[in-house]
């Protein structure tokens, strides 16, 4: 198949060689451009999904460290608590932090 190809471009002449390679870039182009434009991301869906993973990853990683903690130490649920709680303070002030910024368009800044 693709000996057929270079025999058919081969009689072409180096003007029509040329259309045809254009003619072909720009069909190539037009499909990727398609393809990037559906792969894009919602920003409110990152922003969403941002949201989410402070509100369980910063609890969860002060609960897992205080459990770490309560373990080696031997003071069974007092770290685990405080840090679990800490780490709810910790996601709430991250989305404060995460709503404050999304609102703004791409050059408003901070």
């Amino acid at each position: 198949m693709v000996e057929d190809e270079t025999e058919g471009f081969s009689k072409l002449s180096p003007d029509q060689r040329l259309r045809s390679l254009d003619k072909r870039l720009d069909k190539a182009q037009a499909e990727e451009a398609k393809k990037a434009s559906k792969v894009q991301a919602d920003p409110n869906l990152r922003a969403g999904q941002l949201v989410l993973s402070h509100l369980v990853g910063a609890p969860f990683g002060g609960a897992l460290i205080g459990w770490m903690l309560d373990r080696w130490l031997g003071t069974s649920p007092w770290f685990l608590l405080g840090l679990m709680f800490a780490g709810f303070a910790v996601g709430i002030m991250n989305v404060l932090r995460i709503s404050k910024t999304t609102g703004r368009g791409p050059g408003e800044g901070q």
